[in-house]
């Protein structure tokens, strides 16, 4: 199975015999532990970056545990800080968390998986900040082309060419499915261009009937038509010296396609119903879902406008064929309706973000952005979690592993094999701890894995076990742990 890295704990107390017991624990769960029993030692050796999670008792000598909290806080704040006292009151727990402790634990320890379990939600979430983080700079990385994500090679083929398309007055004809941002490449090239200056004007030209079209395009003079009560001008002059970007061309009516086209070759429009044509320096960018090419060969789009917009042509891809950018784009719209809702709501769950990453996204990147808002809308907890998604992603993997296969079949080779064996392996721990009614110890027996390996795979595929009692260390399981009695003494 699959393995995983674990958290590096640092743990800080004087108590000798409470800082082996803690070391022993969390080295059984696979933790590189760094344990020091002085506190200013401690501060030192907490400035390592490759520190994860801090153990801290908070009665020490020389530097107390709080003030160790608030140094190691001030100096890394992305490290999750965990408090251990044997007088633990209200007080001490709200000035710990003020301080910016994760939680904190109560001596002696009643139950040792408390502490193990403690760790691991802090080493969650420290890893849930490390890959938003790693998001953010991403984010950061390609904030050049305005408001266009992703890190696949199929977007990064696109950032290259509207780079190089942006400084040409070329006609540029952007061809993708309904929901993959072509509006957003258009907005790129004219903002990159010498005419960033200049009006961007968008017209869908899908939404309106031929006249109101033509009149939206082209102007009209009054009388030309019931309702034009007087003269207007159109589009094309409102963006002169800019570009206008006329979104689903395909659905353009043949008699404007003829006037579109004497645009693109005279550079001049004629108000509908005037005689005198109307000179003007517009840069067109088309866009469709509609294939132009077999639409020319049908009849339905002019052979000779086809050829005038497709000068440079830029596919987009569907999300579903780059998979590797839907993390980025799920963060991004986290960042943006978290604000909008006012909601700290700070990452995606590994669960969900694999939820999605494994969707078809059959409306691309629009119908992403929808599931994210209703996500960050409905959920009450810091991080969306694969319940806060539509009922769809919610759903068990179906047991036919024919149909499983089918649904990963968009998906590039590693990675579909790497999402078909987490659903299988969570499937096969689930199954075995039905059987063995839920009881983590049996269940380990069965699968003939060591008990605490196996819990470190129950947490790992996110599979609720039973939770155990302390352990005898003169049962069955007592090697590989420590001294329970020492460590449940201890204060």
């Amino acid at each position: 199975m699959n393995q995983v890295k674990r958290a590096k704990v640092l743990v800080v107390d004087d108590d000798s015999v409470v800082l082996k017991a803690v070391t022993q624990i969390l080295q059984r769960e696979g933790h590189p532990v760094v344990a020091i029993d002085d506190a200013v030692e401690g501060l030192a050796a907490a400035k390592d970056p490759s520190i994860d999670v801090v153990v801290l008792d908070i009665k020490m000598p020389h530097l107390s545990g709080m003030d160790l909290l608030r140094a190691i806080k001030a100096d890394r704040p992305d490290v999750e800080v965990i408090m251990m006292t044997a007088f633990a009151t209200v007080e001490t727990a709200v000035e710990a968390v003020k301080a910016g402790a994760y939680d904190y634990l109560t001596k002696p320890f009643e139950n040792i998986d408390e502490v193990s379990l403690t760790v691991a939600k802090a080493a969650e979430r420290k890893a849930l900040k490390d890959r938003t983080r790693a998001l953010e700079e991403a984010l950061t990385a390609r904030s050049q082309f305005e408001d266009l994500i992703g890190q696949s090679s199929q977007m990064r083929a696109v950032f290259k060419l509207v780079e190089t398309v942006s400084h040409s007055t070329a006609t540029v004809l952007i061809q993708g499915e309904s929901g993959t941002g072509k509006e957003l490449v258009a907005r790129a090239i004219h903002y990159r261009s010498p005419r960033r200056d200049k009006p961007f004007v968008a017209v869908n030209c899908s939404a309106l009937t031929e006249t109101l079209l033509e009149s939206e395009l082209f102007g009209h003079v009054k009388g030309s038509f019931t309702g034009a009560t007087g003269n207007k001008k159109g589009l094309f002059e409102a963006a002169d010296g800019g570009t206008i970007f006329l979104d689903e061309i395909g659905d353009v009516p043949p008699a404007t396609q003829v006037r579109l086209l004497r645009v693109l070759q005279e550079g001049e429009v004629k108000r509908v119903g005037a005689n005198e044509p109307v000179k003007v320096d517009v840069r067109v960018i088309a866009a469709t879902h509609v294939d132009l090419s077999r639409a020319k060969e049908q009849g339905k789009f002019r052979e000779d406008l086809f050829y005038r917009l497709n000068v440079i042509t830029i596919d987009l891809p569907p999300l579903r064929d780059r998979p590797e950018d839907v993390p980025l784009l799920a963060h991004h719209f986290l960042k943006v309706y978290t604000g909008k809702a006012d909601k700290k709501v700070t990452g995606i769950s590994p669960r969900a973000m694999e939820a999605l990453t494994c969707n078809r996204w059959t409306g691309n990147v629009r119908e992403l952005e929808n599931v994210i808002e209703r996500a960050v809308v409905l959920t009450a907890n810091d991080a969306i979690d694969v319940e806060d998604l539509p009922p769809g992603f919610q759903a068990a993997p179906q047991a036919d592993s024919a149909v499983e296969v089918f649904s990963l079949a968009h998906l590039p080779y590693a990675q579909a094999k790497r999402l078909a064996m987490r659903a299988f392996e969570r499937r096969y721990l689930s199954a075995l701890l039905e059987k063995n009614n839920h009881n983590v110890s049996s269940a380990a027996r069965a699968a003939g894995v060591d008990r605490s390996n196996f819990r470190r795979l129950l947490k790992q595929y996110e599979v609720a076990g039973r939770s155990m009692k302390p352990r005898s260390p003169k049962g069955p399981d007592a090697d590989n742990g420590p001294d329970l009695p020492a460590l449940e003494a201890a204060s």
